[in-house]
């Protein structure tokens, strides 16, 4: 039987459900699902998109032109984790994708990742190669951050310290990992309905980490898989946002704020205390080189401002143990 793209509403049941979280994707989203739609193969495949008020024509252009999907369209921006949890309702596959609307599959993306995960039934969440545009490997399979392997890579010291780099090298063949990106990421529904999925607190960042994070000690493996590749092109929707995700430092605060909750929840109040310091230590250091020695003060006072930046959300959050966004 050849797979499609199953009608909304429709009683058969799906192999893969995937799920799309949008936010001023329009210029995005007919390659994504048009991409999505050429690699179904034999596969059925039920598609979701949450638009996630967008001030764009996203949801016009998916009514047109892309009947098959279920659309959600949100009246506030509830980021990326809450809306794929709230999408999740919805999803009848025995797999769900996440999948980002700046990723493209390949044809055989979704047929060799659901044959592999077949044939390992200890695999709780796949990832893949990711590529650039221009065919260049993207960072894709991690191990966890911790306060030290972070400020390592930082301050590009890693390399002096073997297995502290966060980034897994590519050694031609599938293994396991501790997290892969969450652009493309497949889950077997029996993770999802034993371990649940994102951690609600975070708005943007770190959800896919946490959800990795918590399969530690159960029977799943987290896998990256090189056996086919999707071309992500990365951060698009904070590109053209003119409001919550603009270019104002608010990313930067998203980003800092998820990196507390996390080092509070999986390395207590130690951890975040710690992560402060290291992080305010690279900062101190590239303040005085692009002052001393590159003699740009504007650049200086940039790294200073993130320094207060963290320490203030450091303030909102609790050290960590509340969300603020």
């Amino acid at each position: 039987m050849s797979g499609s793209v199953l009608p909304r509403d429709g009683a058969a049941s799906p192999d893969v459900s995937v799920i799309i979280v949008g936010h001023n994707s329009e210029h995005l989203l007919p390659r994504t699902l048009t991409a999505l739609q050429a690699g179904c193969g034999r596969l059925r495949v039920q598609v979701i998109v949450v638009d996630n008020a967008s001030r764009d024509r996203s949801a016009e252009l998916l009514k047109r032109d892309f009947p098959n999907v279920e659309l959600i369209e949100n009246a506030t921006n509830l980021g990326f984790g809450r809306a794929n949890n709230q999408a999740m309702s919805r999803t009848r596959g025995r797999y769900i994708l996440l999948l980002n609307p700046d990723a493209f599959v390949s044809a055989d993306t979704l047929s060799k990742t659901v044959g592999f995960m077949d044939a390992h039934p200890r695999s709780g969440v796949l990832g893949v190669k990711l590529l650039d545009e221009n065919g260049y490997l993207q960072p894709s399979a991690f191990r966890f951050p911790t306060p030290w392997n972070l400020f390592l890579n930082a301050s590009r010291l890693d390399s002096l310290f073997g297995r502290s780099s966060l980034a897994m090298q590519d050694d031609g063949g599938a293994h396991p990992c501790d997290w892969v990106r969450g652009c493309f990421y497949l889950i077997r529904r029996e993770v999802i309905e034993t371990s649940g999925l994102f951690d609600p607190r975070y708005f943007l960042y770190y959800e896919e980490v946490d959800h990795c994070h918590s399969l530690r000690g159960t029977a799943w493996e987290v896998t990256y898989y090189p056996g086919t590749a999707v071309t992500h092109m990365g951060g698009e929707s904070a590109k053209r946002d003119g409001g919550v995700l603009d270019g104002s430092g608010q990313i930067s605060a998203l980003h800092a704020e998820s990196e507390l909750l996390y080092f509070r929840k999986h390395h207590g109040l130690t951890g975040v205390l710690m992560s402060v310091f290291l992080t305010s230590l690279v900062d101190l250091s590239r303040a005085l080189k692009r002052l001393v020695v590159l003699r740009d003060p504007r650049r200086a006072l940039a790294a200073l401002g993130h320094i207060r930046l963290v320490l203030t959300l450091l303030a909102e959050t609790r050290m960590g143990s509340r969300a603020v966004h």
